[in-house]
């Protein structure tokens, strides 16, 4: 039963089967790299755009019951260790891009939250958001998803501690920590039929600025996918690099994506013959710390902390992506 559920639902095979299908009756032989490329294009587009509104309607759902004021309440009651958990936590089910993480985080900080628990939400939001573990169980299966969500709340858990102990309050920009922070928490309750539209309405607005980046990801995942040599992904993250993690990480940082757009590229060099942890490491990188979403949070924080931030999601990526490479054998 779970298979079947990974396979035709998660995966859809039924849809690259019906690609396949269409493509011959029009004369296209997906065989060919050309006939391949067509065929890995529109069955990914349409794979993950499913997926895409699905899971955004479904964790929209999910985010109407926590606003960012209601969040900002249930954070106040924790303190310590357990406060940066489920401030991890609680950026499993927000926004799916880093750059949507900021304006929260700011709004946190604003609120006088500990600044532990604000980069434990800023570093799990894009990371390791209810999206990724349903996009990777559709790539990878369960076990390697559940994996990777748990090492990125562990990131996430880590690196707001060590901001937290490192006492760096001073390292906000005074228009924020000078800011009025009397924010009003008490949300007023939505109706079952508000939240339908909410979520319809999350919907709608994601889809239309994340849809560019999922053809250009998916086009040059159809590109590596059927013009791309083997041997030219394995020799550069394969196992014969030993720093083919390095690599994934610092190329992923100044690009601008989310796990939708990546996927499918992920997805490419997997066939390819590129390690698990490099993958990964890639997309972990893109989605957390794309270039738009730095720039925007250097605004916010002063330099010494920003450097910390960025020091502390790299390194952690890094050991992630070694940690799936070692351990690549016994997960797939």
């Amino acid at each position: 039963m779970w298979l079947l559920i990974q396979d035709q639902i998660l995966k859809m095979k039924w849809l690259n089967v019906l690609v396949e299908r269409l493509l011959r009756l029009l004369g296209v032989n997906p065989a060919t790299r050309i006939g391949g490329s067509i065929q890995f294009f529109i069955y990914d587009v349409f794979k993950i755009t499913i997926l895409l509104c699905v899971l955004i309607f479904l964790i929209s759902l999910i985010q109407s019951f926590f606003p960012p004021e209601r969040s900002r309440k249930i954070l106040g009651n924790f303190h310590g260790l357990f406060a940066n958990i489920i401030g991890a936590l609680l950026g499993t089910v927000t926004p799916f891009c880093s750059c949507s993480s900021i304006p929260i985080f700011i709004g946190f900080t604003n609120a006088g939250l500990s600044l532990g628990v604000t980069f434990s939400f800023l570093i799990s939001s894009p990371m390791v958001d209810l999206g990724s573990l349903v996009l990777l169980m559709s790539i990878f299966g369960l076990k390697i998803a559940v994996v990777y969500v748990v090492l990125g709340l562990v990131i996430a858990v880590v690196g707001g501690t060590i901001i937290e102990k490192m006492h760096m309050e001073d390292q906000i920009e005074d228009f924020i920590r000078n800011a009025n922070s009397t924010v009003n928490i008490d949300t007023p309750d939505l109706t079952f039929k508000e939240r339908l539209t909410y979520a319809k309405d999350q919907v709608v607005f994601t889809f239309k600025k994340v849809f560019p980046y999922i053809l250009i990801g998916v086009a040059i995942g159809a590109f590596i996918h059927n013009w791309i040599p083997e041997a030219w992904v394995e020799s550069i993250l394969g196992r014969n690099n030993p720093f083919g993690v390095v690599l994934a990480t610092i190329v992923g940082v100044p690009m601008y994506a989310d796990i939708f757009g990546t996927i499918p590229i992920v997805e490419a060099l997997l066939s390819k013959g590129a390690l698990l942890g490099s993958i990964l490491s890639f997309m972990m990188a893109v989605t957390t710390l794309s270039l738009p979403s730095l720039i925007m949070l250097k605004k916010a924080i002063k330099i010494k902390l920003f450097s910390l931030f960025i020091f502390i999601c790299v390194v952690g990526i890094i050991v992630v992506g070694y940690l799936f490479n070692i351990f690549q054998n016994i997960l797939i």
